[in-house]
């Protein structure tokens, strides 16, 4: 069992940052006032623009995720964006809590390395093999 366990967090993750991410997209109000003020002053971009990257970036490495491909640099990314958003709302708070164990995951799926179903594991084995 302990060689699926890495793939079950992978995908159920994955699955969290691409609810995330489509909520994100198709509900772009709903989210605006998260962004902080700083950010919006520093890179004269409105909040419903960095609410779009924020969305499309949770997609397109959720889907990483999901598959197994580019894991370790999507996980690393996602660890620290959520990081981020953790520092940001406060760790000490329902939210921050619960952002902060989900960072963690993330980080323990960067450490992890290559889980056994996954792209990466395709692509390595397929590699080793023409390699021979």
């Amino acid at each position: 069992m302990n060689k699926y366990a890495p793939t079950v967090l992978r995908i159920g993750l994955a699955l969290v940052f691409l609810w995330f991410g489509t909520q994100l997209l198709f509900n772009t109000e709903s989210w605006t006032r998260l962004i902080p003020d700083f950010v919006i002053q520093m890179s004269h971009l409105s909040a419903s623009t960095w609410v779009h990257i924020n969305g499309s970036l949770e997609i397109v490495l959720g889907l990483c995720l999901l598959f197994g491909f580019f894991t370790q640099v999507s996980a690393l990314i996602l660890a620290a964006h959520l990081a981020v958003i953790a520092l940001d709302v406060g760790i000490f708070t329902p939210v921050g809590v619960r952002d902060f164990g989900l960072t963690i995951a993330t980080l323990s799926i960067f450490l992890n390395g290559i889980s056994y179903f996954s792209l990466d594991s395709y692509f390595q084995k397929r590699d080793a093999i023409i390699s021979e």
